[in-house]
């Protein structure tokens, strides 16, 4: 295999709680961006969990380079070798991984789609965020806080992406709004933590009063409070995903808001939909997560690490 594959096997210990479990039990490849964003670190571990209740075998696949299209076109390949029972799959690139996914399907393996839609190929099933909705929500609660007035700076995800084009759209028609509110600065971050950071410092450089921050994400949000506190700065900050981490700055009066998508429960779903197909269960063919607006008032009901929460029983997985 080569080296760029990060491969990691849990074998599940855990009995199932419905429907027929294969001989050996079903192995399913989750495949997921990247190491470095925290929300698809809750994605594999609600799929981790998912599967360890219904007795099923999980391969992670994650690109060593955050994002990287030549990786997990790499990594698909080497799941078409191994020939898992199913494949639950976020793409690097929407439209990139469109002609992977269709070999996969011509191989015999179903696929689960999650988080961001494919431009095409077969998919069982979609489990994934209202991202439009979670731009809009998460943008009006910060334009809100900011009273209605003042400079407002954006940071983007990856262009191009389905998720930042959505959460992106949500911000500009909250904006709308607000006609009092200015935006002075919109960038690409790359939904990553150190360029968000690396970003805001130009962007301060040349802007003196900036009185609201929104990132696509809250790597990204994250960046945003290490530069502004570095710089001894303070503006409203939103992010979206509901990390632990994002959680954490709200606790600390240091971020405003997240727009949660829970992933960790679209892990959850994302498995257990995968497994439902896998037995010949029936499932929907798209589950949204609802999205939820986390700040200081509610936060403590959502303040629980992601290691201790519990997935959803296989039979309680909608299906229409």
């Amino acid at each position: 295999m080569k080296k760029a594959i990060l491969l990691i096997s849990i074998l599940s210990v855990a009995g199932f709680t419905a429907g027929p479990v294969l001989a050996d039990g079903e192995t399913v490849a989750v495949f997921t961006k990247n190491q470095t964003n925290p929300f698809f670190e809750s994605i594999r571990v609600g799929a981790t969990k998912a599967a360890a209740s219904v007795g099923v075998k999980v391969i992670q696949y994650v690109p060593i380079k955050p994002d990287s299209i030549p990786e997990q076109l790499s990594q698909v390949e080497d799941a078409i070798v191994k020939k898992p029972n199913a494949l639950l799959f976020t793409p690097v690139d929407y439209k990139a991984l469109v002609p992977a996914i269709e070999k996969v399907t011509a191989a015999g393996i179903p696929v689960t789609g999650l988080t961001d839609k494919l431009a095409g190929g077969q998919i069982v099933s979609f489990i994934g965020a209202e991202d439009y909705r979670l731009g809009l929500e998460t943008a009006q609660s910060l334009l809100k806080a900011m009273g209605g007035k003042g400079n407002v700076v954006a940071l983007e995800g990856v262009k191009g992406a389905i998720s930042n084009t959505d959460r992106m759209k949500g911000f500009t028609d909250a904006l709308k709004e607000f006609p009092n509110v200015k935006l002075v600065a919109t960038q690409p971050a790359n939904y990553q933590r150190l360029q968000a950071l690396q970003v805001m410092e130009n962007i301060m450089q040349t802007h003196a009063q900036i009185d609201g921050v929104f990132a696509a994400n809250d790597a990204m949000a994250t960046g945003v409070v290490e530069a502004m506190s570095a710089a001894n700065r303070k503006a409203f900050i939103v992010g979206i995903n509901g990390s632990q981490e994002a959680i954490d700055l709200i606790k600390g009066g240091k971020m405003h808001a997240t727009g949660s998508s829970d992933p960790f429960m679209q892990g959850c779903l994302g498995m257990l939909t995968t497994v439902r197909a896998l037995r010949k269960m029936p499932v929907k063919k798209e589950l949204m997560v609802t999205p939820v607006i986390i700040d200081s008032v509610n936060y403590k009901q959502y303040d629980v690490p992601v290691a201790t929460r519990s997935c959803p029983k296989i039979d309680d997985v909608a299906t229409n």
